[in-house]
This record gives C-alpha cells, sequence and structure tokens, in this order.
C-alpha cells in the first residue's frame, strides 16, 4: 500500500507518535522513533546491507533526516538485540549528536560499545535485563525477555499517558532454547491484561506456516557432517550467532577438532561472548588460524564470517581463491544461516565457486543446518491470542510478510481497519486506544561509501551500473573560441565496448557536421556544444551497436 506524501500536523497534546524510519518493506535498517511531549525516544538503529543494483555501496542507513533538527529532544535509543540490522547504524547516529543515552542488555551494548570504539565515539549507555523498568523523559519502559538467534534480546513496553506500546524486535518461541532462557510469555500475558494499545510484531516468518524449529536440532546435524567430514571443515554463519558458534565449537571438541575464527567482526564478536559468559569455549580448543595450518586437515574446524556471500568476505575470498585457506577436494564447507533476500545471487555464486574447487558445500537446501531466529506463524497466532492488541503495526520485514502479518492479526480477531500496513516513514498517532495513519514523510536511502556518508545518490549508483554494464565513451573536441570551428578532433576513446576504436569511425562525420550546424547557428557554448556532441553519438551508438553506454563529452576551447 502507497500512502501519499504528506506532513503530518503538529502532534496534539496527550498524543503518542509513532514513526517507522526503516525495516518496512525490507530485512534491514530497523529504526522506529516515538514522540510523545516534545520528546523522542528511539528503537533500535541498524543497517541494510546493499545488493547487486547498488555497487560500491558498503552500508545502507536509515534516514535521519527528521530527527537532525532536534537531537537534543532525543531522550535514549533502546536496542533490542546486537544483530547489525538493528544496532549497525548507531555511530552513524552519534556522530550527529555523542551523548544520546543508548540502552540494552549487556551483550547487545559489549556489541555496540566495540563498534563505537572503531569510530572513537565514547557513548553514554545504561545496561538493562529482563522484567527491569526504566523512566526515560516521559516514557516508561519495561524490558521484556525473548528468544532470537542471538543471546540477551528483549521486547520493550514503552507506556505514555497516550498508550502502551509492546515492540518484540526480533523474537521467537522456542522451548528448548541453548541458554534456557525462552520469550516471557507470562510477561506478554500480564501486558495483554494491562491492554496493549498497539503492538510492532517481527513480521520476517508470517508467511511460514507453524512453528520455528528448536535451536537445538541443528547441534546432531552439525555434529554428525563434522564427524563424517574427511579433512577440513569450514563453517560460516552470522558474526552474532553465538548459538551457532556454540554447537560448533561443542561438535568439534566431541571429534577431537580444534576450531580457529576467521574474520575480524568473528573474532571481535566471539571474544566478547566469551568474556561476558555466553559462549562457553573449552580449554584448548581455539587456536590461531595461522597455526591451524600446521594441524593434521581431519584435525580442524575453520568458523568463517561470509555466509552471505559479502564479496569481502572470508568465505568468499576463499571461494576466489583470494585467501590463505584454500578450500579443495575432501573439504567440507557448511553454510550455517538462512538467505536474506536480495543475496541469494551471491551466496549461490559462492557455493558454486567452492564446489567446482571440489568441496562438499552443506547448506540450508540440501541439510538442517540452519533454523531461524523470527517466529512463524503459528507463534505469532499465539501472541495475538494472548494479548489482545487493540491496533496491531507489522514491522520487520519485506511487504509480502507484513500482509501475512497483518492478516494473521485480522484472523485472530483484531480489526482490519486497525492493522496498520505502513511504509518507511508512515507517522502514526495514538491516542485513546486508536491508532490512525496521520502523515507520510518522504525518506530516501542514506548510503555509506568508504569514508563518505550521504554523498552518493541514486543518480551516481545509475552512473556506477551503466559503466559497469554499458561502457564509457569520451569525445575530445577542441573549437576556435571566436568562430566555433574545429581545430582538433573530434577524438573519441571506448571502455567496456567489444568494439575497436575504429568502428566510431562512421560517427566521426556526423558529429563534425552537428558542431558545424550548431556555431552556424551562434552557439559558442561549451556545455550547449558538449550536448551537441552527447546527443549525436548517443543516438548513432544506441542504433548501431545496441548500446546505452555514459558518454562524456569535453569540448576545449582554444
Amino acid at each position: 500500500m502507497s500512502i501519499p506524501l504528506s506532513e503530518p500536523a503538529a502532534l496534539a497534546d496527550g498524543t503518542l507518535r509513532v514513526t517507522p524510519l526503516g525495516g518496512l518493506g525490507e530485512i534491514g535498517r530497523n529504526m522506529t522513533i516515538f514522540e510523545f511531549d516534545g520528546k523522542i525516544l528511539i528503537v533500535d538503529c541498524g543497517v541494510l546491507f546493499p545488493e547487486e543494483h547498488q555497487p560500491g555501496v558498503d552500508l545502507i542507513l536509515p534516514d535521519f533526516e527528521p530527527i537532525k533538527h532536534r537531537l537534543d529532544d532525543i531522550v535514549g535509543v533502546v536496542l533490542t538485540h546486537g544483530h547489525e540490522d538493528h544496532i549497525g547504524a548507531v555511530p552513524y547516529l552519534l556522530r550527529l549528536k555523542s551523548d544520546i543515552p543508548v540502552i540494552g542488555s549487556g551483550l547487545t551494548l559489549a556489541l555496540v560499545e566495540a563498534k563505537l570504539k572503531e569510530h572513537r565515539i565514547k557513548a553514554y549507555t545504561l545496561t538493562v535485563k529482563e522484567g527491569q523498568n526504566e523512566k526515560v523523559g516521559p516514557f516508561d519502559l519495561e524490558f521484556v525477555a525473548v528468544n532470537h538467534s542471538i543471546p540477551d534480546a528483549l521486547a520493550v513496553a514503552i507506556r505514555t499517558p497516550a498508550g502502551l506500546v509492546l515492540a518484540t524486535g526480533d523474537f521467537k518461541m522456542d522451548q528448548l532454547p541453548l541458554d534456557g532462557r525462552i520469550t516471557d510469555l507470562r510477561a506478554f500475558a500480564r501486558l495483554g491484561e494491562e491492554g496493549v494499545d498497539l503492538f510492532l510484531v517481527d513480521s520476517t516468518n508470517a508467511d511460514v506456516p507453524g512453528f520455528t524449529p528448536t535451536e537445538r536440532s541443528i547441534g546432531p546435524v552439525l555434529d554428525q557432517v563434522i564427524g563424517k567430514a574427511p579433512r577440513r571443515v569450514i563453517v560460516a554463519s552470522f558474526s552474532s550467532h553465538v548459538h551457532r558458534v556454540q554447537q560448533v565449537l561443542d561438535a568439534a571438541h566431541a571429534h577431537g577438532r580444534r576450531v580457529a575464527l576467521l574474520g575480524r567482526s568473528m573474532l571481535r564478536n566471539m571474544t566478547i561472548a566469551e568474556d561476558l559468559g555466553y559462549l562457553k569455549v573449552p580449554s584448548g580448543l581455539l587456536i590461531d588460524y595461522k597455526k591451524a595450518k600446521d594441524l593434521p586437515d581431519d584435525k580442524i574446524v575453520y568458523m568463517s564470517t561470509g555466509s552471505q556471500g559479502e564479496p569481502m568476505a572470508v568465505l568468499s575470498r576463499m571461494a576466489n581463491l583470494d585467501h590463505a585457506i584454500e578450500p579443495g577436494p575432501g573439504d567440507t564447507v557448511i553454510l550455517a544461516s538462512s538467505l536474506i533476500p536480495g543475496n541469494e545471487n551471491a551466496v549461490y555464486r559462492v557455493i558454486d565457486g567452492l564446489t567446482k574447487l571440489g568441496a562438499n558445500v552443506v547448506h540450508k537446501a540440501n541439510a538442517k543446518v540452519h533454523v531461524s531466529g523470527h517466529a512463524a506463524a503459528g507463534e505469532l497466532i499465539y501472541c495475538y491470542n494472548i494479548l489482545k492488541p487493540k491496533n496491531v503495526l507489522p514491522v520487520h520485514g519485506e511487504y509480502r510478510h507484513l500482509i501475512a502479518n497483518a492478516k494473521l492479526a485480522q484472523d485472530t480477531g483484531v480489526e482490519a481497519e486497525r492493522t496498520i500496513i505502513a511504509s518507511n516513514g508512515t507517522v502514526i498517532d495514538l491516542k485513546d486506544g486508536d491508532a490512525r495513519v496521520v502523515g507520510q514523510l518522504d525518506l530516501g536511502f542514506v548510503y555509506v561509501d568508504g569514508s563518505t556518508v550521504g554523498a552518493i545518490t541514486d543518480a551516481d549508483l545509475k552512473d556506477r551500473r551503466i559503466l559497469a554494464e554499458e561502457g564509457f565513451v569520451s569525445v575530445i573536441v577542441v573549437v576556435d573560441a571566436a568562430t566555433g570551428r574545429i581545430i582538433s578532433g573530434p577524438e573519441i576513446h571506448a571502455r567496456g565496448i567489444a568494439e575497436d576504436d575504429s568502428v566510431f569511425d562512421d560517427v566521426t562525420p556526423k558529429i563534425i557536421a552537428a558542431l558545424k550546424e550548431a556555431s552556424g547557428n551562434g552557439v559558442r557554448d561549451t556545455h550547449a556544444l558538449s550536448q551537441v556532441i552527447r546527443r549525436t553519438i548517443g543516438r548513432w551508438v544506441n542504433q548501431k551497436l545496441r548500446r546505452r553506454p555514459m558518454i562524456v563529452p569535453l569540448v576545449i576551447e582554444a
């Protein structure tokens, strides 16, 4: 559903305004702002990873424009858990104002602080845990334990005089989690009895029927695959998936193998998890990967990043033989993660590359080496029946996920007009149990490209795609400044076009004729003459070569 752009009216007294800045219609960039009584609370601040049509982009941030002029009104940033799509943009927000309080669980804040250290930012943080209540500005916050694919995840209940909001963050209802920490359905029931006026709920698996399998079901499969592997084992997973890494460590230890961690983020995150007690590492199990090369091939497991086919991550570099560890015949590679939408082609390229090298590649499609961290339809229905929310805002998902989640809410009795299918920038006002859309902000993508933030535009990305797909043609002409007569050229050079430069001999007379006609009509401006060249050669290239390259004309006056 596309909501027409419209600026919302000024926020009325006693009303809570909710505006998602990211995470709707996409898997990533999760960020929602809550405004009450002139103060702003932010829940999550994550990044989106680029797709193939965004060449050169490192990260995509939420658009901070709606809050840039109100940084002093922000009373805190609540982080539900430590995944990049929920915490990755925090350093970029704190670049704007470094003393915004950051609130989250112990592991979440440890991961954030390590990230902030790389950005040379010292933040004010507040560590919270399940069952804890905190007053932050006009917002009364209660934190609720939820189970996810990373330890220490929290849902947050937000109380204001306008009503009670419950934001789940990412969650599932694994009843046999590795750490014994289940989603606190008793707290959900208590909040339901109090009356949830607006429920912001994870939609990622809303279109998956039934229940998400338990994380424990992965352990025996990993144990079996690692136990039967004849040579080296390489396991790729998210660098923050502590439970998955734990199961790999346990399986390696059971079969007399040592484990080497590969990738800067994997090393950093697992060191933090071990220091905080979330990761149990048997004595002597871990080994530096440089020393691991001295071990027999059947005595080592490499735990790496790169499960999403990221070009610079360890696994992709292995597949391209651009890493010290080169997979080969007899090696086993396990991709112990899901496919994030948009990454499919990159992941399958890596799988193909590893297979060509002779490795046995085990992944979700041919073995049960991954379970999701998100609640499936059956679990979401349980939540709706327990909470009986007055209004529902599906979040964290592509459009089909949001629609599926809204349908589940309606199946349990939530009225259709009270299930809001929103977009990033949709402004929702809550008061007296009524949530309604009051505006739609115009938000964009903020691209991180190397050291630049927000400087790259969609037009720049279009130019990059043209360069990559269609090639480049430059035309240099020197003209007499007084008469417009051609003194030298046109000199044509092409890159990324299969034909030899001599193919442009046919268009040279056309360019000369077009320039003579323009100068005869009194055109002397070099920009105008450049446009004449661009149109002339552009038409010719399109007709003769069936290409639309980037054309860069240069007219020099002499």
